[in-house]
């Protein structure tokens, strides 16, 4: 079975503004007085519909419209990532990416990816309740990306250097 059709984020963003301010075609003299003779009739300053909101609730409904939410809450949990892990960890270690609801995280060292694996049920657990719009299911976390000798202005063509740790 085929998937549904899902509009993009700029088609959704111009539907949405061809709502907010209307059909260009409607934007004549004539069009605005007929439309304003409709809308003398409960034009009511605190009416059904007209109560005022706060800006919080607006920028809310307007996230979750357009499809925000998700990674909205995924920056919420990088820059949240100190109470998450605790402060000492979260010195070692940075979340890189979230991939197909893995959360993807890089360490200083080898030992600090140790103890943050020992970890894992434990910051997923605290992801969860959290930040829970994020999406996270699992955790990966690598060590350190380790130095290359393929590039650089030491490199040899070939094999290269074998005395090199011997």
């Amino acid at each position: 079975m085929p998937k549904p059709w899902k509009p993009t984020e700029p088609a959704r963003v111009y539907r949405h503004l061809r709502a907010v301010f209307g059909d260009p075609s409607l934007r004549t003299v004539d069009a605005r007085r007929r439309r304003s003779r409709e809308l003398d009739a409960d034009t009511v300053p605190y009416g059904k519909g007209r109560e005022p909101r706060g800006l919080g609730d607006v920028v809310g409904a307007l996230a979750q419209e357009l499809g925000w939410s998700e990674p909205l809450a995924r920056s919420e949990l990088f820059v949240d990532w100190p109470a998450v892990v605790g402060d000492e960890l979260a010195k070692h270690s940075r979340p890189m990416t979230i991939d197909d609801g893995t959360l993807v995280i890089r360490c200083d060292s080898t030992a600090w990816a140790t103890q943050l694996r020992l970890m894992r049920a434990t910051v997923t657990t605290t992801i969860a309740e959290r930040h829970p719009g994020a999406g996270v299911q699992s955790i990966r976390v690598s060590g350190p990306d380790a130095p290359t000798w393929k590039r650089g202005p030491r490199t040899v063509q070939g094999r290269g250097p074998r005395d090199t740790y011997g």
